[in-house]
């Protein structure tokens, strides 16, 4: 152990010597130590009285000519961006595919709107139920490896999803949930990366290009895949072209992606080893007020964006057959023009809401300090009054009905890249993958995991009234959405509770990183005329 004084009482051989004993210290660490990765890695809750950053402070002090160790370049940190944006797009054009043929689906295995919600149903259950596991995995191990080998399962299961025959709709229900094992690698893991890559403005910047990936892969499910469906007789190639381009992405990944330390981008690369339990992750997590709160808003989000996401193209169909516009779909391939123009409102309200929601949080956050859960807010209290008249207005007026969808859906694409942000700078970095796991788990478990099937229940229910026509068809589905504007109502009402607690969490996790927050080493006290500081080398 060494004790060194401040340089401003040191004279110029004392600051030689101390030097010359501080490069054989690390020297000697650098022979003995059996770690290939950068040392020291300094812990949030270390014992050894050394804040996270105190070293490097106190050494480019004595040494000011010392070189820090770099973090990873600028050049290969956009690439990796690109290569995680590039997947993200294949992940949910992968999951809305079945939406935009949903009605060649129903033909082809004689199913009801209920049993045609369980595809969605069971990919979100496995989805949510396997993302914690990842979570933690993903907060102690590489998680370069773990997104390669579940994208790996994603591209094997999706590919077979299109080899079921008439007969097996159970081992298509069953590959659908096998699909969500590998999306929900990908999914908790991703972000956190991107978080360990860039900070501040720049970071916002990348979740945003990130998450506008979610609408855009969106509205490219529902064209491609109507698309196919239209061009080959065969809703079932519909199902494989994400896997052929999947391959490309896992290329990209192995070869392009790095794994960053956590937390190298706050450190300049040195990164955060923090060791706790899962179970401490989550006592942390459940006493931060803004992630619980904000969690809540992502879970009625989830319910309003996964319903009508699944049933929306659905549903302007039967408009138009009751309106008759066109007649009813009765043999494959069914009539794809809602699912283009549907895909193709949710990639331009997802490029511009995404836009502009990050715009605004960036302009506004050094003049509000709880803007962006504001913003999110206003999102979701905004989209449900469109929604509730986009449900109403299309018996009577398709063009109109886009408009207000065009509103609905700009006003929640907002929220994308402003909620992965909240969640990035309210969480400390060796506990971003486990909070990313939580929040997935809880938003799609009481979200979208069950939401187009209740849909499709409440519509079966109404529809019994007066089976077998279509006038009904359409008004069963027709009641069954207003349970959507609802629940946006309810997560306007969870964004604004969060913005009462946005500013103290995202303070106490700056300190925490820095060391001196309530979970680190208590701060040192101010230096004496004769102070020393310690270095220890058990933390490594």
């Amino acid at each position: 152990m060494l004790r060194v004084c401040p340089p401003s009482t040191l004279s110029a051989e004392r600051k030689k010597k101390v030097k010359k004993e501080l490069l054989t210290m690390n020297a000697e660490e650098a022979v003995t130590s059996p770690q290939d990765g950068p040392t020291p890695r300094w812990s949030l809750g270390s014992s050894s009285g050394l804040h996270y950053g105190s070293f490097a402070n106190s050494l480019a002090s004595l040494t000011p000519m010392a070189v820090e160790k770099p973090a990873i370049s600028p050049r290969r940190a956009h690439l990796a961006v690109a290569v995680l944006c590039y997947v993200n797009l294949l992940n949910y054009m992968e999951r809305y595919t079945i939406a935009g043929v949903l009605s060649n689906i129903q033909r082809f295995f004689d199913i009801r709107d209920s049993t045609a919600g369980l595809l969605q149903t069971v990919f979100i259950c496995s989805f949510l139920l396997l993302a914690p596991l990842f979570g933690y995995l993903g907060d102690r191990y590489n998680r370069k490896y773990i997104m390669i080998g579940g994208l790996s399962v994603w591209l094997v299961t999706a590919a077979g999803s299109s080899l079921v025959t008439e007969s097996y709709f159970w081992l298509l229900v069953l590959l659908r949930a096998l699909v969500g094992i590998g999306e929900a690698s990908y999914s908790t893991i991703a972000p956190t990366i991107i978080g360990d890559l860039f900070t501040g403005g720049q970071r916002s910047i990348m979740i945003c290009v990130f998450y506008i990936f979610i609408p855009v892969g969106s509205g490219l499910g529902y064209i491609v895949g109507a698309g196919c469906a239209n061009l080959t007789g065969d809703w079932r190639w519909a199902l494989r072209i994400t896997p052929i381009l999947g391959l490309v992405g896992l290329f990209l990944l192995v070869f392009l992606c790095p794994n960053p330390a956590r937390g190298a981008a706050e450190t300049h690369g040195q990164g955060v080893a923090e060791q706790t339990s899962y179970k401490e992750d989550v006592k942390y997590l459940l006493k931060n007020k803004s992630y619980v709160w904000s969690s809540f808003g992502v879970t009625a989000m989830a319910f309003l964006t996964g319903a009508l996401a699944f049933w929306m193209p659905t549903f302007l169909s039967r408009a138009q057959v009751t309106q008759g516009i066109r007649p009813p779909c009765t043999k494959e391939p069914c009539d794809p023009t809602d699912s283009y123009i549907f895909g193709a409102v949710t990639v331009v309200t997802g490029i511009l809401g995404a836009s502009l929601g990050t715009g605004l949080s960036r302009w506004l956050r050094n003049k509000v300090s709880n803007a962006d859960p504001l913003i999110c807010a206003v999102g979701m209290l905004g989209s449900a009054p469109c929604l509730f008249i986009t449900i109403f207005v299309a018996s009577e007026s398709i063009p109109a009905t886009y408009v207000f969808i065009f509103l609905g859906e700009l006003l929640l694409s907002l929220n994308w890249a402003v909620l992965a942000d909240i969640l990035l700078y309210v969480v400390i970095p060796t506990r971003r993958a486990t909070a990313e796991a939580l929040q997935i788990t809880v938003c799609h478990l009481l979200g979208d995991a069950g939401s187009p099937y209740l849909i499709g229940t409440i519509s079966d229910a109404i529809r019994k009234v007066k089976p077998g026509t279509h006038a009904w068809s359409f008004r069963s589905l027709k009641y069954s959405l207003l349970v959507c504007p609802s629940v946006g109502i309810v997560g306007g009402l969870f964004f604004l509770m969060t913005s009462l607690y946005i500013t103290e969490d995202r303070k106490a996790a700056q300190e925490l990183i820095a060391g001196t927050g309530n979970e680190g080493p208590p701060p040192q006290p101010n230096p004496a005329p004769e102070p020393s500081m310690e270095l220890s080398n058990s933390n490594k």
